[in-house]
């Protein structure tokens, strides 16, 4: 059986590559930080480690043909930074794929990453992926252009009462729901593919993503315009006057909302669906 060795595999993608692999007949070994708040995860083994760590590695890749990594920080607080997890982390992790043996490392990534290298989370993630293709090892990189996840904020912001968007709002992006990217990255691994852009299978404009928003609890859109002066005013401001847990993801998203973020198409997972649910959720909530 193909055994394939899944890191951040309690985040919002891991959760779904474990399912993914799992479903694809691969046996599934789920590195963790923690066992007993990982939750249920899909993994016929799991196994504890700090990536951060390297010799709290040794031997877990120990006959695995496969590692997906997915490994990185989003909002966590426990005082390490992108370069220690999004580049070391994953470089600790490359390095014992490179002594167990691993056919291959596939690693998630993001999208038009070379044109955000100025971004701290974006060049960890950046130079990681500069050692991981200079390995021996043969490399997968998948850079996805959003998640579903990721729009919960836009939905938020409608829920509110408005959405604000920075200049003509008219930049676009393709988000991708994590068990379509899941699939995407199977299929880039098994097929051996190098690189693979992924988005779904719809685009949008961010006023059109506000709009759907608004749509999906059936309310009239309210859209505020910004200068996108504010916006380059923020990136600047921002690490001075905010904590990096804060500042980190704002950087990333003030500067990825002024370009057009859209990957390959991929999946069959409907943005306004995933809209329409949460809004379901929330009315259910507020009926308790």
């Amino acid at each position: 059986m193909k055994t394939v060795f899944i890191a951040g595999a309690t985040g919002y993608l891991g959760r779904f590559l474990c399912a993914e692999y799992g479903r694809r007949g691969w046996y599934v070994i789920a590195l963790v930080r923690n066992a007993k708040t990982a939750g249920t995860l899909a993994a016929d083994s799991i196994v504890e480690a700090q990536a951060t760590v390297p010799d709290s590695l040794n031997g877990l890749m120990d006959g695995a043909g496969l590692v997906v990594s997915a490994l990185g920080i989003t909002r966590q607080s426990d005082g390490l930074s992108y370069r220690e997890v999004d580049y070391q982390a994953n470089l600790n992790l490359l390095r014992e794929a490179e002594r167990a043996g691993v056919d291959r490392f596939a690693y998630v990534h993001v999208l038009n990453a070379d044109a955000m290298r100025v971004v701290p989370l974006v060049a960890a993630k950046a130079d990681f992926v500069d050692a991981l293709r200079a390995s021996s090892v043969a490399s997968t990189v998948v850079a996805p252009s959003g998640y579903f996840s990721d729009m919960e904020e836009i939905w938020s912001m409608a829920r509110s009462g408005r959405v604000w968007v920075f200049g003509s709002g008219n930049a676009r992006i393709n988000p991708i729901h994590g068990s379509d990217l899941a699939a995407a990255v199977a299929d880039a691994t098994e097929n051996g593919t190098a690189w693979c852009d992924v988005g779904g299978p719809e685009v949008f404009t961010q006023v059109q993503l506000a709009e759907l928003a608004f749509d999906s609890f059936g309310a009239r859109p309210k859209i505020t315009h910004l200068p996108d002066v504010l916006r380059r005013a923020g990136l600047a401001l921002l690490p001075w006057i905010t904590p990096r847990r804060l500042h980190g993801p704002a950087q990333f998203f003030l500067t990825a909302c002024a370009m057009d973020m859209v990957g390959e198409a991929h999946g069959t997972m409907r943005l306004s669906d995933h809209f329409r649910a949460l809004a379901r959720n929330a009315k259910k909530g507020a009926s308790t």
